[in-house]
Order: structure tokens, then C-alpha cells, then sequence
């Protein structure tokens, strides 16, 4: 299962080297000097947690990849906010839902 899971390699100024990360263990990070090998470290260090997680009778968090989205979430913001989608919406001919999909969608999500 742990190679489902969802890595991501950065570079790390402070550290001088590449981070091995993984989005389902977000506690859990490896430093490396190369991204290859900072991957390599990260999901060695996931897996071995996946193991013990089994092993002491937990289970392991769903990889992101497998899970079912319905595509709704409740997102409450400042009711200035609101009016102001509300506004732009209106004035834009689109329903608040449309204008707000389009924005998450355009900030690269």
C-alpha cells in the first residue's frame, strides 16, 4: 500500500538538500542530497511505519489516490466575503458555485 501513497520532493535552504515528503504522513520527512535519494529515503520511512502501524493492530491512513471525493465541501469565510463573491457572481452572470470552482480551479489546486 505504501506505493499509492502520495510523495512530493522540495529543496530545503535551510537543510541545503532535498526533502522526501509524503501528504498522508505529513509528521514523517527525509533529507537527502539528491531528490532521487530523498525519495528513496521517504518512502522507506513510510513504509516501515505502515509495518509497525499493522503490526500494533492500527491501520494505515487510505492513500489519497483511493479515495472517493463527492465533490461538495462547506467552506465558511468572513460574510464581507460572501457578499463580495455574491456581487462579483451577479455581476459576472454565473452562480456563486461556478464563480468559486472557477477560482479554486485557476490558483492551481
Amino acid at each position: 500500500m505504501s506505493d499509492r501513497y502520495t510523495y512530493r520532493i522540495t529543496w530545503s535552504a535551510e537543510d541545503g538538500e532535498h526533502v522526501g515528503l509524503c501528504a498522508e504522513f505529513p509528521l514523517l520527512s527525509w533529507l537527502a542530497p539528491t531528490p532521487a535519494r530523498a525519495l528513496a529515503g521517504i518512502r522507506r520511512l513510510v513504509r516501515g511505519c505502515v509495518e509497525d502501524m499493522k503490526q500494533n493492530g492500527e491501520s494505515p491512513p487510505e492513500p489519497i489516490a483511493d479515495r472517493a471525493y463527492s465533490g461538495k465541501f462547506l467552506v465558511r469565510v468572513p460574510p464581507e466575503t460572501h457578499r463580495a463573491l455574491a456581487l462579483r457572481a451577479a455581476e459576472e452572470g454565473v452562480s456563486l458555485n461556478r464563480l468559486v470552482s472557477a477560482r479554486l480551479a485557476s490558483d492551481g489546486v
